[in-house]
């Protein structure tokens, strides 16, 4: 085996390691609960130490009590690029590395544009779009001493527009534009960049509560396999793009 090759195996994770994740570290937003807390969930089960944000500080101190001794809670809004730098410098500090970049953050305000406000598209597109810049501009440093894995949570909405979806839709058809030169400009230093483009998934997204008549719906924990997945490839394939769709949408008719 070349030493090119021997590179990759050490970078895709796979025959050196007794646990995929060991000595690795990953950090998320938005991850309190739904797809964020699922991914975390999951790394941390695959042996990497993790760093979990939310905006309040009762449901992210929960939530990492509850994902175990591996991660660490931080209060951060991605809307401030200070505070994310300041969040993602001190995930540095205390795990010495960053390996995975999940960024999750989002929030969505659907209205008819003449009814949509200025204050709801200002929310949606900075939180997901600059909050995304600003996510990613601050782990930079860290994932290029070693190389590492930025993924970012996109929608199908990011190439399907639909009424009422002016701020939501133009914020992910950013992020979609956004990732791929991201992928472009750091694949150089052996960073991957993915898109995961889900359907409707079953989250507490726009004041949803799950509930058992989300059954056919994509699972948080759907999106977290998927991202485990992910990280598994061989370090000479990327997934640049993922689509996902549930596979048996609900047909009952809308009342």
């Amino acid at each position: 085996m070349t030493q090119e090759a021997k590179q990759f195996e050490k970078q895709s994770g796979g025959a050196d390691s007794n646990q995929f994740g060991a000595g690795k570290s990953a950090f998320v937003t938005g991850a309190s609960k739904g797809i964020g807390y699922a991914v975390a969930q999951a790394l941390a089960a695959e042996g990497y130490r993790v760093t979990i944000t939310s905006r309040k500080q009762g449901e992210i101190d929960e939530a990492a009590q509850q994902l175990g001794e591996n991660v660490r809670g931080v209060v951060c809004d991605v809307k401030d690029a200070a505070a994310v730098q300041s969040a993602v410098d001190a995930h540095v500090e205390a795990f010495g590395s960053l390996d995975v970049l999940f960024v999750n953050a989002g929030v969505g305000h659907f209205a008819n544009i003449e009814q949509l406000s200025i204050e709801q598209w200002q929310d949606v597109i900075d939180t997901n779009l600059s909050g995304a810049f600003y996510t990613i501009k601050a782990a930079i440093p860290a994932l290029k001493k070693q190389g590492g894995y930025i993924l970012t949570l996109s929608s199908l909405a990011g190439k399907n527009p639909f009424e009422g979806g002016a701020a939501y839709n133009a914020s992910k058809f950013g992020l979609n534009g956004l990732s791929e030169v991201v992928n472009l400009d750091l694949r150089q230093y052996d960073i991957k960049t993915t898109q995961i483009m889900p359907g409707t998934v079953a989250t507490h997204f726009n004041d949803h509560t799950p509930n058992e008549d989300d059954f056919w719906k994509i699972q948080p924990e759907d999106i977290a396999q998927l991202t485990v997945d992910l990280l598994k490839m061989p370090a000479r394939t990327l997934p640049s793009r993922v689509e996902v769709r549930p596979s048996r949408p609900d047909r009952k008719p809308k009342k």
